[in-house]
């Protein structure tokens, strides 16, 4: 049993029935709803796994569904759009939304096996990406808020003298929390210091990832 959960939401019994007896043949855990509200209520974002989701649905529809899960707290969750009616600005609408793939039904069991593999890897490249930056938020938390203070200076690109001009100290005071700011988040250089912080939390801030979120923390 592959340990991915492929979450099939659509109205229509019959396509989830068909699908989901056919995703268990390759090992897939499936989970079927025929209520998007039920799928957000009860799927885990804990579990990896991916969502296959008809775009058309009387309540809520596709979008509205995967807007619901980019608005979750945590990893973000990899979605398929799967439809009766492929036109083109659906298509679109659906690849702009950020959907991994936009299927037109009946599926090909070819078709839907090669996305449901690309989700398994996308999946899986977030799920590190995430707990990357749960990691190196971790680290921040570290920091007293002085340290705090000095790491933002910097990430703003000012310099010792400017710093310690600002905080009303002295410029060595200055390098002493700089040089701790450095060995407390692991970055060998001010350069490394820089970039990474950059990534994690221009990437993550949506997800609660922000230098200046944790001061104080």
């Amino acid at each position: 049993m592959k340990n991915f959960t492929v979450y099939l939401v659509d109205d229509d019994p019959g396509v989830i029935n068909a699908l989901s007896r056919l995703l268990r043949t390759r090992g897939y855990d499936v989970k079927p709803y025929s209520s998007p509200e039920l799928f957000l209520e009860e799927h885990d974002l804990e579990v990896p796994g991916c969502a296959v989701v008809d775009v058309s649905m009387p309540t809520l529809d596709g979008f509205a569904v995967q807007r619901a899960l980019t608005a979750s707290a945590g990893s973000p969750r990899p979605v398929v759009f799967i439809t009766g009616n492929g036109d083109i600005p659906t298509t679109v609408q659906a690849m702009r939304a950020g959907a991994l793939d936009f299927l037109t039904k009946p599926l090909k069991d070819k078709d839907l096996f090669e996305v449901i593999s690309r989700a398994e890897a996308k999946d899986a490249e977030l799920r590190k990406r995430y707990s990357e930056a749960e990691f190196f938020h971790a680290k921040i938390k570290t920091l007293t808020p002085r340290e705090h203070e000095v790491l933002l200076h910097v990430l703003n690109g000012r310099l010792n003298k400017q710093i310690a001009a600002d905080l009303g100290v002295g410029e060595k005071t200055i390098k002493v929390h700089r040089a701790r700011v450095m060995a407390k988040l692991g970055s060998r250089n001010l350069i490394e210091l820089v970039r990474t912080a950059d990534r994690y939390f221009s990437e993550y801030s949506d997800k609660g990832f922000s230098v200046t979120s944790s001061i104080g923390a």
